[in-house]
């Protein structure tokens, strides 16, 4: 069931699952700036969501409409579990379900689940499938790896298709390269060819090393995939999926104002249940590239709360002659991000 998928216009781009990054507050700030086809939410645990402690998990599938259609990632390796999670799902109201077979935490494969189940894609067979069973109405996805010591992409694609996800995202490293070497995109076109020769009409998306909007369609092109899934490429730049920017990066001023919109975000979502040092990961993405940042970052990661930060950055705006209360430059304002990629509604798909 292909669901919502089979009505974006490609390539699809998509908003990786970061874990500790895409969160509520994150991918609400992406949303209102550059918003992409698809959002996806940090990975959870199914036994985690399964278990009397699940009430402390369900903070991370926050979202709000705008994010639509917004997918939530899970993790673990019982389908039990992950057909218990998928009609939790689905009384929630998401739009699909990502099942995470790349996480190289060691924590992770411990539990026979991210990375680990590359080597047994049986399991990930049966984990889609109980998903879908469960919720039939939910398109169900796929994010893996090229392998886990070595490439056995295709092998891997033959298995996973037998579940007949909505959508497989390959991660162009195996598991032993982690983020060490760069992402393999020279191996994706044979990848597409897996895919199309099984008939089906799951979609392949790409994940590696993309750092802007036009790279992003420019492997689509090249490789034929049908969509390109950014992760890292996107710190410090909410507006990196809009094209209206052709790929030109935020004044510093744009960047500072969307950090401290997002840092009260932060904090009004996530209040007591989230710790202020949290935030410090998205600082070093805002405040980079421009005469000074240096110095500022240092202080901002030094803060010991939002207040600080704030005081910091107002200090750095009235040095050059800014201010920090002043609208933002008018072409990345919200109201540019109505020029953004095209959203189909989501679909509680028939």
């Amino acid at each position: 069931m292909q669901g919502f998928w089979s009505t974006l216009p490609r390539p699809v781009m998509v908003l990786a699952p970061m874990a500790g990054v895409t969160d509520g507050a994150f991918r609400r700030i992406v949303a209102k700036y550059g918003k992409p086809h698809v959002l996806v939410t940090e990975f959870t645990s199914t036994d985690g969501l399964c278990s009397p402690g699940r009430g402390n998990l369900l903070l991370d599938f926050v979202y709000s409409e705008p994010e639509r259609p917004i997918v939530a990632q899970i993790f673990g390796n019982k389908p039990e579990n992950f057909a218990r999670t998928a009609e939790l799902l689905a009384t929630m109201g998401f739009d699909g379900i990502d099942i995470n077979c790349g996480c190289p935490d060691k924590n992770v494969e411990k539990q026979g689940a991210g990375s680990a189940l590359i080597r047994s894609p049986e399991t990930i067979v049966a984990l889609v499938r109980a998903c879908r069973d469960a919720a039939p109405h939910l398109p169900v996805t796929v994010k893996t790896r090229l392998g886990y010591h070595e490439v056995e992409i295709s092998n891997l694609l033959n298995r996973v298709l037998e579940a007949e996800p909505a959508a497989i995202t390959v991660h162009w490293r195996t598991r032993q390269e982690m983020s060490k070497v760069p992402a393999r995109w020279e191996l994706a076109q044979s990848a597409v060819e897996v895919v199309r020769a099984s008939g089906l009409p799951t979609l392949l998306l790409g994940n590696g090393d993309v750092q802007s909007l036009g790279q992003a369609h420019e492997l689509a092109r090249e490789t034929g995939v049908d969509g390109v899934m950014v992760g890292r490429g996107i710190y410090g730049n909410p507006w990196f999926f809009n094209p209206a920017f052709n790929d030109e990066p935020p004044i510093w001023q744009d960047k500072l104002k969307v950090m401290m919109e997002h840092s009260h975000l932060f904090l009004e979502i996530f209040g007591d249940h989230k710790h202020f040092p949290v935030m410090k990961k998205y600082y070093k993405g805002y405040v980079t590239d421009f005469p000074g940042a240096k110095e500022l970052r240092i202080e901002v990661m030094e803060a010991r709360d939002i207040q600080a930060v704030e005081a910091h950055v107002r200090a750095f705006f009235a040095a050059h002659g800014e201010d920090l209360d002043a609208p933002m430059s008018p072409e990345r304002q919200p109201q540019a991000a109505a020029t953004a990629m095209t959203t189909a509604t989501p679909a509680v798909a028939e």
